[in-house]
């Protein structure tokens, strides 16, 4: 390969690398400007009243059992973050834009039976919320999916490890191993 192709590959691909990048943040600023896809539908006590917290804030991003389950035992990199929303299930919000206090029992019905967990912000954006420890989640041993069934509809405060992987936003959150 010349000197001349390999600079131009490399140019496109920076090019490339840029534009996803580019295109992600405005995918990303175009969701959370507009607000809840069903804007009529609000929380249980509305979005300025938080009704709880759920999650520890830890004093690394990831657990033992996660850094261990990682490739070469190195996770993706996470940062420990506080995100204040609603509690959703994102079967339904995803599908239907359905969330706050009328979709309640559908919602909490949902997320008992196994569908993805969410934290919905007043701006729009989301978050998928998953029980932070490895082993204990992958065993069955751990009981965030109850609080969050529990809180469905409620503005929570939520902390944990937040990761993107290519415009998912996930919320890693720790402290409900049973115990």
């Amino acid at each position: 390969m010349s000197l001349k192709t390999l600079l131009a590959s490399l140019t496109l691909a920076a090019v490339a690398v840029t534009l996803t990048a580019a295109d992600e943040k405005n995918a990303d600023t175009k969701n959370s400007a507009a607000g809840p896809l069903q804007p009529q539908m609000t929380p249980e006590g509305g979005w300025d009243q938080t009704m709880g917290t759920l999650g520890e804030k830890p004093a690394q991003p990831w657990t033992g059992t996660t850094i261990g389950a990682g490739v070469d035992k190195k996770p993706l990199d996470g940062k420990i973050v506080t995100v204040t929303g609603e509690i959703v299930d994102l079967s339904c919000y995803l599908q239907l834009g359905k969330h706050g206090e009328k979709h309640k029992a559908c919602g909490a019905k949902c997320i008992a039976n196994g569908q993805p967990i969410g934290l919905l912000t007043k701006n729009g954006g989301v978050y998928l919320l998953i029980d932070e420890e490895h082993d204990p989640r992958r065993d069955g041993l751990t009981e965030f999916r109850k609080a969050a069934g529990d809180h469905f509809a409620h503005v929570m405060e939520v902390t944990g490890t937040e990761t993107s992987v290519r415009g998912i936003h996930t919320i890693y959150v720790q402290g409900f191993v049973k115990k």
